[in-house]
């Protein structure tokens, strides 16, 4: 299998300043992506596995380069009519796996999308959305999602006119006598091929989507300060829960103090920590 990973991030954030560089609990916030993927190559020997990094941040440049564990991961510059927030992800993940078509020569079983704020995935998670994927191979793509606490049909409500509504009409007298919610959590999603080689011109979700579920705590999004903090504490939590998050978690702990290492010999190569 030809598999493509792609990483998206743009320089700076307006709900968290810099938060695709920012560090978590002592590791780059993306250490804990690349972690993942690290992770699913050692499980995949027979495979090739190619990772695109599309950005418009050096700072972010110079940190995924930091690491060795990866040395080969391709850089696609993010394109300036791309870099706006009304931009949808998806028009970036089709130009970097474009991009990779082209430099590479190469054609792909399938592209991984990888979200960099959010650390929390697991080795199991990535290879459910793969098999789901493999399942089906007339879908067009697959999305994590998390089980949803409230419902449209029984609790969820939206303005209409001076008042508030349902946002969908029902009968239903209780959350369990609705149709089963999902969540997006943005962690995970899997693309065909030729989903991104055709013209996208509607929202992900009008296509022939199919999910897989990953746990319900795993669906906190880093909007805001308050957001980064939380996931901090809920990182530090669930590792002594999970043993597969925390399998993750001291794998980008190791992938950090390995690229701090090399740093250092090349700061002392250099001259740098002469006295």
């Amino acid at each position: 299998m030809n598999y493509l990973f792609t990483l998206c991030g743009r320089a700076g954030s307006k709900g968290v300043t810099n938060k695709n560089i920012r560090e978590m609990n002592g590791v780059p916030l993306p250490y804990y992506t690349l972690a993942a993927v690290f992770l699913f190559k050692k499980a995949h020997p027979q495979d090739e596995i190619t990772v695109a990094l599309n950005t418009d941040s050096e700072e972010l440049v110079m940190l995924i380069r930091r690491q060795r564990a990866m040395p080969d991961i391709r850089i696609v510059e993010r394109r300036a009519d791309q870099a706006g927030d009304r931009t949808a992800k998806v028009d970036v993940i089709q130009d970097t796996y474009l991009h990779c078509c082209k430099d590479t020569g190469r054609s792909f079983d399938m592209v991984i999308d990888l979200d960099l704020t959010s650390p929390m995935r697991r080795l199991e998670d990535i290879e459910h959305a793969v098999e789901m994927f493999r399942s089906d191979l007339a879908s067009d793509l697959v999305c994590s999602v998390v089980p949803a606490r409230r419902s449209p049909y029984f609790n969820m409500v939206e303005e209409r006119g001076d008042y508030y509504r349902k946002i969908c009409q029902s009968d239903y007298t209780s959350r369990q006598q609705a149709p089963k919610a999902y969540e997006l959590n943005a962690s995970i999603y899997v693309y065909s091929p030729s989903f991104l080689e055709s013209e996208i011109d509607k929202t992900i979700l009008e296509y022939r989507c199919k999910i897989v579920q990953m746990p319900d705590y795993l669906v906190l999004d880093i909007d805001s300060e308050r957001d980064f903090t939380l996931m901090s504490h809920m990182m530090e939590y669930f590792k002594t829960e999970d043993r597969e998050l925390e399998r993750v978690i001291e794998a980008a702990r190791r992938l950090y103090e390995a690229a701090q290492v090399q740093e250092e010999m090349k700061f002392n190569l250099t001259g740098g920590g002469a006295v």
